[in-house]
């Protein structure tokens, strides 16, 4: 195993998991309709807004770009409302459409996989494609959860998305660790293995339901380890932190 110093996560599907939770999207809905002042009925209203999404992501994928939420509402989702009424509302806009989507939570002993990497000596860092600059840093420190990440590299912040080598290498800068020196731990054995192999990381990591092949991925997009759950982590990564031996 290569050494490793860094060991940067992904959010969706890997730290945090999506749960339906109808009363907290209708909650979100009627927050948009009321933020945008729109009259059709939130339902109906949020519909649109998930066709014009679509759209929206294709684009993002396509050009590894990710647009800051004002041009994201004022270009992509709601180009038809005034955009001196729209921007102002844009990040609050982004926040509430997300919960649109369900609830997210941390993943199954994610903290204490988290904090027990911080322990034994890793520094820890967040790379992640996401449309909103407020969700993950607001839920970090409402968890208590910030202190133990030195670098947060978010799309909707840089501008740039995932599998551009540019966000992992700007993550690495910030932690202050080496690429070589880093793992990458994500979900997409696309985007996370390309992304991670181009940006000279040492390791890359997938977390995949066990019933998901790997075997039938093409060569270079196979990582160098699958796991089941974050928890099969502290089993890769034993303590970087030297015991002073007794005299």
């Amino acid at each position: 195993m290569p050494n490793i110093e860094a060991i940067f996560l992904d959010i969706g599907n890997t730290l945090r998991i999506l749960l339906p939770d109808p009363a907290h999207q209708d909650a979100a809905r009627r927050k948009i309709v009321q933020l945008i002042g729109a009259t059709l009925p939130p339902e109906e209203f949020c519909a649109e807004l998930d066709r014009r999404y679509k759209i929206y992501r294709k684009w993002a994928f396509e050009n590894k770009i990710e647009a800051h939420e004002p041009e994201l509402w004022t270009r992509w989702l709601a180009p038809d409302y005034p955009a001196d009424m729209i921007t102002p509302q844009a990040v609050e806009l982004t926040f509430q459409y997300r919960q649109t989507m369900g609830r997210r939570v941390v993943a199954d002993g994610g903290r204490e996989v988290v904090i027990e990497l911080c322990k034994r000596g890793y520094v820890l860092g967040i790379i992640s494609n996401v449309i909103t600059s407020r969700e993950i840093p607001d839920w970090l420190k409402a968890d208590g959860l910030e202190k133990y990440f030195k670098s947060v590299a978010l799309s909707s912040i840089l501008g740039i998305r995932k599998p551009d080598p540019a966000i992992y290498h700007y993550a690495a800068n910030q932690a202050g660790v080496g690429p070589e020196l880093c793992a990458y731990v994500g979900d997409n054995l696309n985007r996370d293995v390309s992304g991670t192999r181009n940006a000279g990381f040492g390791m890359t990591i997938i977390l995949q339901d066990e019933r998901e092949a790997v075997e039938s991925v093409v060569s270079e997009d196979r990582p160098d380890l699958t796991i089941h759950k974050l928890g099969d982590l502290l089993d890769v990564f034993p303590s970087r932190i030297k015991t002073a031996r007794r005299e």
